[in-house]
């Protein structure tokens, strides 16, 4: 978060605070209020916030998901999952949905239903990069090298200055045994930010020797 916006954050609240008094029933209000809380780490606030929205319109998905981001961070998967099997029995097209109980399915290490989960959200939004991202890295586990090769350049396709973008097809090119051109990926990954795990670095330059 910008240090500009996050100095600017306190008069936000206090505006979406004010309008959420003068218009209780108003669903944009508290949800968007539910998400400042999140961005300045008010997570209890951010809960009331959202239930709030949620309260005022039963079919808002996004408040659903949202929430479901809050309990997961706090690593409640059981709520989590809750939350975004809700939010998809009132949007069943919704690939975020799907992408939060992908994430939640592989945390548990339930890899096909991780992989059912992501493969519905890539159907529904082909250009969510992060599904990419994540379904590279469960393929990698399941040792699906190709499916997870073709899986990471998509991702990185999408969001070309991902760090985890390159860190996951450096992986991927490492299992298919493309060692230089991992390498080069990896060390991007480096310079934008990553922190790469310093055993596959090990690994990969011992390849290149």
């Amino acid at each position: 978060m910008s240090e500009q916006l996050q100095e600017n954050l306190p008069n936000v609240i206090a505006e979406l605070e004010k309008k959420c008094l003068e218009n209780p029933q108003s669903v944009t209000a508290f949800h968007h209020l539910g998400l400042v809380y999140m961005k300045a780490g008010r997570a209890e606030e951010a809960i009331k916030a959202l239930e709030k929205a949620v309260e005022i319109d039963p079919l808002n998905g996004d408040a659903m998901i949202n929430l479901g981001a809050i309990h997961f961070g706090r690593g409640d998967l059981d709520k989590a999952q809750e939350l975004n099997e809700k939010a998809i029995s009132v949007h069943p097209e919704g690939a975020q949905a799907y992408a939060n109980l992908g994430l939640i399915w592989q945390q548990r290490s339930e890899l096909e239903k991780a992989l059912e989960a992501y493969e519905k959200a890539s159907q529904f939004d082909p250009k969510l990069a992060t599904v990419w991202m994540n379904l590279t890295s469960l393929l990698t586990m399941k040792g699906d090298d190709q499916r997870a090769l073709a899986a990471a350049r998509k991702g990185l396709e999408l969001d070309p200055d991902s760090p985890l973008g390159h860190n996951n097809l450096a992986v991927a090119l490492y299992f298919s045994g493309e060692y230089a051109t991992a390498s080069r990926h990896l060390e991007k990954a480096k310079e934008l930010g990553y922190s790469v795990d310093p055993n596959f670095a090990a690994r990969l330059k011992e390849k290149l020797v």
